[in-house]
Formats: structure tokens, C-alpha cells, sequence
């Protein structure tokens, strides 16, 4: 699964660290996720796209072959 929680930042002017801060994980789980090495929770996933202001969809997309 990609995801473009990067680019959110971005946008967001936000560091690794302050995401994690405000979800309540570590750095190194943003790390992982955006580097598509873990998939995260339903409900971590919703957290994020909630403090992005965004859909879960916006955030987390397939691939053509998952």
C-alpha cells in the first residue's frame, strides 16, 4: 500500500516528529509507513487523515497488483 503522508507533511509543514507527537506514535512508525515497510491501523490510519483535514483514501492507495 503507497501513501502520501510525505507529502502531507509537507504541505503541513510538518517533521516526522511532530506527526508522531500528535498521534501518538513514535518517529520511527512514521518512518516506517511512509517508507511503505508497515501498514498501520484502521484507526492510525483515521487519526492521520483526520489531523490532515483529508480522507483515508487520500492519504492510503493500493497498487494495481495488491
Amino acid at each position: 500500500m503507497k501513501n502520501s503522508i510525505k507529502v502531507q507533511r509537507a504541505i503541513h509543514d510538518m517533521t516526522q516528529a511532530d506527526l508522531a507527537s500528535k498521534i501518538g506514535v513514535s518517529r520511527q512508525s512514521i518512518n516506517a509507513i511512509e517508507k511503505n515497510k508497515y501498514v498501520p491501523s484502521t484507526v492510525l490510519a483515521l487519526k492521520i487523515a483526520k489531523l490532515f483535514n483529508t480522507t483515508v483514501e487520500d492519504i492510503f492507495f493500493l497498487e494495481e497488483n495488491e
